[in-house]
């Protein structure tokens, strides 16, 4: 009875931990195609990675390619979309502009200097 119980209950928690990188990488800013199965890649071949996860890591590998290969329509929907940081550089350097007085969507151009 026991041997039944466990059985599934190992299937069930490798299929919810499954993909788990690619699922992480998708949240945030676009990191290209594959994104989940390259992290999964740099964790396993790093020395910092404990010998407890190294397993867990190679297990969820070929699910991570599988749901990143599901995802590549949306990776490639948002490729050209500007990232967070980009975003935010953009809004300071705005707003850097305004609070020295200079409107940058209405900056007169300069002149070329005379030789």
């Amino acid at each position: 009875m026991k041997k039944f119980f466990l059985l599934p209950v190992a299937t069930g928690c490798a299929f919810l931990a499954s993909g788990c990188s690619s699922v992480m990488s998708h949240t945030g800013d676009s990191q290209g195609y594959y994104s989940g199965s390259k992290a999964d890649i740099r964790m396993i071949g790093s020395d910092e990675t404990s010998w407890a996860m190294t397993p867990l890591l190679i297990v969820d590998l070929p699910f991570s390619a599988a749901l990143d290969t599901l995802l590549l329509p949306y990776d490639y929907y948002r490729r050209d979309r500007p990232g967070t940081l980009e975003r935010i550089k953009a809004s300071e350097d705005h707003n850097l502009a305004l609070s020295h007085g200079v409107d940058i969507n209405h900056v007169p151009p300069v002149p070329a200097a005379a030789n």
